[in-house]
């Protein structure tokens, strides 16, 4: 991808903002938690929030929030620095969840589902009481089909992560703005604004992970067939659930056809035929019927 600094900022702000408007992110009054690792998506969507606010129809307000979960070597001074040089309105909250987390998951498993939960909880606590009407993260389209396919060859079903959901407590809405943003362009963004990246030592020291064997198939795929991953997106927002399997969703059982057991199948087929799905009604003629106990 050749883009530049400006074509890469007016499709980041283009792609934020359409699906900030398909999904009605952010409305009038808002105050928006945006939550900041250190990490090239999160703050190329601080950035290009920034951007949006500048000129977007309604008024929010944006707060940068950064858990610093006390990693051996984190480097503490970055975070605000960068911060405060943009002018952004910040808080950093402090919860060793690090030793936590090394002292339940045994060696070799995957730490990401507690440290995600636990990360969870102290966000939601902190989004609270700053009286945060929304909370923004920073996962792009990528990591939505990364998770779609992680449930689908892993756990059996369904699901990837939505682009803006309410909490289970029902306090809190959580957005993620850069659902439509495909992370080759992140990558691009970052290099070029020059960000003080933080790597995650967490996630980083297991690199047999599950998601990072999807991520490595999405990108293959990619390379073959550019549009392929951009169709599977399309694909989540295409659902059509009489076409699938699951009767909690469609009523197969109650499925009746409009022809009654024991009727004339003559009369049945002699009915013209419309064929449906944009095909015009037919008179078919009908030379011979044949059933099971009229003989040859």
């Amino acid at each position: 991808m050749g883009m530049g600094l400006k074509t890469l900022q007016k499709r980041l702000g283009h792609l934020t903002g359409t699906a900030i408007r398909d999904y009605r992110m952010i409305e009038e009054g808002d105050r928006i938690m945006v939550c900041l690792s250190g990490g090239k998506d999160s703050y190329a969507l601080l950035d290009t929030l920034l951007r949006l606010q500048k000129r977007a129809p309604v008024r929010f307000e944006l707060v940068a929030v950064n858990l610093d979960q006390k990693q051996p070597g984190f480097p503490e001074h970055v975070l605000p620095e960068y911060l405060e040089s943009v002018g952004v309105p910040y808080r950093i909250l402090e919860a060793d969840t690090y030793s936590t987390v090394e002292r339940v998951i045994p060696e070799g498993k995957t730490k990401c589902s507690l440290c995600s939960r636990l990360r969870r909880g102290l966000l939601y606590g902190a989004a609270e009481e700053m009286g945060c009407s929304k909370i923004a993260l920073g996962h792009h389209r990528d990591d939505i089909l990364e998770t779609f396919f992680l449930n689908l060859f892993y756990g059996g079903r369904l699901a990837a992560m939505p682009p803006k959901l309410r909490s289970n407590s029902g306090k809190h809405v959580v957005t993620r703005p850069l659902a439509y943003v495909p992370e080759p362009y992140l990558e691009r963004y970052a290099e070029r604004m020059a960000f003080p990246i933080i790597p995650c030592t967490l996630c980083g020291s297991q690199p047999d992970l599950k998601r990072q064997m999807i991520k490595a198939m999405l990108k293959e795929w990619g390379e073959i067939e550019p549009r392929r991953l951009a169709n599977i997106f399309s694909a989540l927002q295409n659902v059509q659930p009489s076409h699938l399997a699951d009767k909690n969703l469609h009523d197969f059982v109650n499925l009746v056809g409009s022809v009654q057991p024991g009727e004339d199948p003559v009369s049945a087929l002699e009915t013209p035929h419309g064929g449906g799905e944009g095909f015009p009604a037919v008179d078919v003629p009908v030379n011979e019927v044949r059933t099971a106990d009229s003989g040859p």
